[in-house]
């Protein structure tokens, strides 16, 4: 059994007609955490986190059940343009449900899954902090309750920012942060909100690796996009950093990045990280260890390059 047969796909949602925006042929394919859990992990692990936080996990299936639903839910006429006003309006609502940090891109076909569609090319692209002192508590019941809260309002958030640019005239579509069709990580570098670590995760300024991200996609022709590289020496600093490849009790995360048997670039051997992420409270360590996370954006620059 496939155990992703039996959570949300939005394959069984997609209309006949409608012109998805398509994943590149060079795109990696979504893997299902529950199936990867099944085979190479411990499935009773992850059973006992259930009476912690099993009313987190049915609200953001829910969540990710209600974004496809209504995924072609828009008005009859739907406009392309935002005005200033509106935008402004927009982003005060957006902060309103708790998300932290906003940019805007257009997505790279490339950074859709395989097996997976999107309607609209444009994106915001939301980002929620994982409160540090919480995590800083991995592996634990407190750390992965906290993994929980921030994607099932994350859900929350991308589902009523659809539901208001719907009521502003505009068609949307939300990207739940559990699972989701495009790879967050890559969509929010590319808006210029981070950088992806030794890790696989997205750095922050703000908040370093303890974050988690959802998107919404919309028809919004003239966002403000937020594209730049001003993170890119991040990856220089965790070349040399290499503390989570050290600190990961499974060993998961490569000293040197590779390339898999179908050509996808990777970070981490989740085949590896599978065995403490379900015996061990989701894990987490990779986050809570990473230096970002430990220490101020600007303080690791400035001695970063005062050393080179």
């Amino acid at each position: 059994m496939k155990l992703e047969d039996k959570i949300p796909n939005i394959n069984k949602y997609l209309k006949e007609g409608f012109e998805y925006i398509e994943p590149h042929e060079s795109s990696k394919p979504c893997l299902s955490v529950p199936d990867i859990v099944l085979k190479y992990g411990n499935v009773s692990g992850k059973f006992k986190t259930i009476p912690f936080m099993g009313h987190y996990m049915v609200g953001c299936i829910n969540q990710v059940m209600k974004s496809y639903r209504n995924m072609h839910n828009a008005p009859d006429k739907t406009k392309t343009k935002i005005s200033e006003s509106e935008l402004y309006d927009l982003k005060a609502y957006i902060k309103s449900l708790g998300i932290n940090e906003i940019g805007f891109t257009k997505v790279d076909s490339s950074h859709i899954f395989s097996n997976r569609k999107i309607m609209h090319q444009n994106a915001i692209v939301l980002i929620m902090e994982m409160k540090k002192d919480i995590i800083n508590t991995a592996p634990s019941i407190k750390a992965n309750k906290e993994i929980f809260r921030t994607y099932y309002q994350l859900g929350y958030a991308a589902n009523k920012i659809k539901e208001h640019l719907n009521k502003l005239g505009f068609s949307a579509q939300a990207g739940p942060a559990l699972g989701g069709e495009a790879h967050y990580p890559s969509l929010a570098q590319k808006a210029g909100m981070g950088y992806i670590g030794k890790h696989g995760l997205l750095i922050t300024p703000q908040h370093g690796a303890s974050l988690r991200i959802g998107a919404v996609y919309t028809n919004i022709d003239n966002l403000p996009y937020t594209d730049n590289d001003d993170h890119v020496w991040i990856n220089d600093f965790c070349t040399s950093c290499l503390r989570c490849v050290k600190k990961c009790p499974a060993q998961a995360i490569y000293n040197e990045n590779k390339i898999d048997e179908n050509g996808f670039f990777e970070c981490i051997d989740y085949k590896k990280c599978a065995v403490p992420f379900s015996n061990n409270y989701g894990c987490t360590v990779c986050v809570k260890e990473c230096t970002f996370t430990k220490s101020q954006y600007n303080k690791i620059y400035s001695i970063f390059y005062k050393n080179k």
